[in-house]
């Protein structure tokens, strides 16, 4: 089992930039777009896509907390499926990659690596519910979304990554499984900017799934994530690696941050 070559990144922030028109350089067959990428109501965030589109043999894409600015999360969802749809429709009659929207989807790489992907909403504790309603753009700049809303889309997320898991490994104990979220989904403080460790809002944008078969099964090899601007690569006790590549917004980039840097997925 060879590993696969990725390129993982998130949080590039286009609609910060004056126009969509980012480069990035193809240096792995895949490449995986961990949220806050652009909004969805713009029209070239697609034309973005597209352009990958024509360079990498497989997209993948979940939404982060910024593409529904200004939308509700269904029409966002809604959105990015329609984008979907027909990027398949053309690629039956071209030769462009393949887009894959990763809202609880598991998709087969090779024959023994999967990916398992999904926002990963965070559980906003109650001592915490009234600042981060305040202060954070979850509720400010998304229509009819909640704290409460935010929950229960925690624990769908959750229980659809432990129940994947299981299943996965149950049928194909020898088949290995990368996971992809926007949010953090670790309290280590490998994966957290010392400036945000303690913050009164922590648990909208950080959940620690540790204590999760998701996160402890041995057929998890790799977890990627975003949403922090705070970028990683470190493995944990259990050997799984924990990576983040994040750009952040177009003034205040995070330093680490690579286009170019491969992260090669699975064990020898």
């Amino acid at each position: 089992m060879a590993p696969v070559a990725f390129q993982i990144m998130s949080d590039l922030h286009l609609e910060t930039h004056p126009t969509y028109d980012y480069d990035i350089k193809l240096t792995a067959p895949y490449l995986a777009l961990l949220g806050d990428i652009g909004h969805v109501g713009d029209e070239g965030l697609y034309k973005f896509f597209e352009k990958l589109l024509k360079r990498y043999w497989v997209v993948f894409f979940l939404l982060g907390n910024h593409e529904p600015t200004y939308q509700t999360w269904q029409v966002a969802k809604d959105r990015i499926r329609a984008f979907e749809r027909r990027m398949e429709q053309l690629r039956s009659r071209s030769t462009i990659g393949k887009f894959v929207f990763l809202d609880q989807t598991r998709y087969d790489v090779t024959d023994t690596l999967t990916v398992l992907g999904c926002t990963l909403f965070t559980h906003v504790s109650p001592e915490q519910a009234k600042d981060v309603e305040d202060r954070m753009v979850d509720f400010e700049g998304i229509r009819e979304w909640t704290v409460d809303d935010h929950n229960r889309a925690h624990r769908s997320d959750v229980e659809w990554l432990n129940s994947q898991v299981a299943a996965i490994s149950a049928a194909e104990p020898n088949r290995e499984i990368v996971i992809f979220t926007h949010h953090c989904p670790t309290r280590d403080e490998r994966a957290l900017d010392p400036r945000h460790i303690g913050s009164p809002v922590s648990t909208g944008f950080v959940c620690d799934m540790r204590a999760e078969q998701c996160w402890q099964h041995e057929s998890v090899v790799c977890w990627g994530f975003g949403h922090t601007h705070f970028s990683c690569d470190y493995v944990d006790e259990h050997g799984t690696r924990v990576v983040a590549n994040q750009k952040g917004y177009h003034m205040a980039q995070e330093k680490q941050f690579s286009l170019k840097k491969i992260f090669l997925v699975g064990r020898d």
